[in-house]
């Protein structure tokens, strides 16, 4: 059964702007599911795998008439997977450029390797849009909805292709797809990595959302460099498994702005990576499995409506913290995510005082759906 995708009316809207649709996203989080439901609305769709040789092959440094013989009467392409073509870029500038009547829809798991293939050959004649796995939002009909199935997307996260299974089934895919599909796009064969390197960084990280990541921590217990960490995290981030989340800050004395925070993209494949699926109300984790699914849901829900926010957390000297801090135009929001709430919650006095201009919130089971999405 096909969940209908935020971003679907985004693309659609896209291709009849006569550009170039560019749909990023992890594997197994639904581009060619939403690439096929949006040539349903075309009248000759051609679906090309990349994952294909020959397809490879016949889309790589061809003319213009032999890219046309292969396309034939298309009136919609659905490249998939385009990072696979040596000069993408200049493939689709040409189709593009040369047959405007034709529309083209890309997909990649690495924005890394698609978006240096075609940054300089696509530039004014595409658009980017980027994929995450399913939101609660999608998922759900309503907000009451909404308020049942946030423990199933703490636990499970929001892979299409395990939102409608049982629990352990759900939990053996993730397993498989943790194992099988994690490294595939962030550390291609022109990467140089170690694996087991890899495999302890991940988990390192699995075990510290929600807290402050230091570069030079993290190279120590691995015993490798600082610049061989960076460089991993960074590959990580480019093929959609973690988000990095900067400080924010204004008075660069009293704010301490070297360490970030590391969240996962999907909680499924964060648990699958150190195999917890325990209970929620077992586990000890749960408040920073709270803080991974408020960032990310917020994050799927201004891209979803297209706003332009930069999101932060907040944390000066004296260990006093803020979870989610937006900057909206002039309009400055604090959230902090709370899954149990014992007390009045308030921001600390120090940001308070340094930033006045605020609205605040404390986002809670109760009431996210009601803050996060709006």
């Amino acid at each position: 059964m096909y969940i209908q995708r935020h971003e679907q009316k985004h693309v659609e809207d896209t291709l009849s702007n006569g550009l170039i649709a560019i749909l990023y996203g992890a594997r197994q989080v639904g581009k060619t599911t939403l690439a096929k439901e949006v040539a349903k609305r075309f009248k000759a769709p051609l679906y090309l795998n990349c994952d294909d040789p020959d397809v490879v092959i016949s889309l790589s440094n061809k003319s213009a008439v032999e890219l046309k013989s292969y396309i034939g009467d298309a009136d919609l392409v659905v490249i998939d997977e385009g990072q696979r073509v040596e000069n993408i870029g200049i493939t689709i500038k040409l189709i593009h450029d040369t047959y405007p009547g034709i529309n083209l829809l890309v997909t990649g798991s690495s924005s890394l390797d698609l978006a240096n293939k075609i940054a300089e050959p696509l530039t004014g004649r595409s658009e980017e849009i980027l994929l995450y796995p399913l939101s609660i939002s999608e998922v759900s009909k309503n907000r009451l909805e909404m308020d049942g199935n946030w423990r199933t997307m703490l636990d499970r996260g929001g892979y299409p292709a395990i939102w409608q299974l049982s629990a352990q089934a759900a939990h053996t895919r993730l397993s498989n797809i943790a194992n099988n599909y994690v490294y595939r796009d962030a550390f291609g064969p022109q990467v140089m990595f170690d694996q087991t390197v890899i495999n302890d960084l991940l988990r390192l990280l699995a075990y510290q959302i929600g807290q402050e990541v230091s570069y030079g921590e993290l190279a120590g217990k691995l015993s490798v460099s600082k610049e061989t960490v960076m460089r991993y995290i960074d590959l990580l981030e480019k093929a959609f498994i973690i988000q990095r989340r900067g400080q924010y800050r204004r008075n660069q004395r009293v704010e301490v702005g070297r360490l970030r925070k590391i969240y996962f993209t999907d909680l499924g494949i964060r648990n699958a990576i150190i195999e917890n699926f325990k209970p929620l109300e077992t586990r000890d984790d749960i408040g920073f499995l709270w803080e991974n699914f408020c960032v990310i849901e917020r994050l799927k829900y201004l891209q979803a409506h297209e706003r332009r926010v930069r999101s932060y957390y907040w944390r000066n000297n004296d260990q006093r913290e803020v979870d989610i801090i937006e900057e909206e135009s002039d309009v400055l929001r604090a959230y902090e995510c709370k899954i149990n709430i014992k007390k009045t919650i308030r921001l600390p006095l120090a940001f308070s005082r340094m930033y006045p201009d605020y609205k605040f919130s404390v986002v809670n089971p109760d009431n996210f759906s009601d803050i996060l999405l709006d």
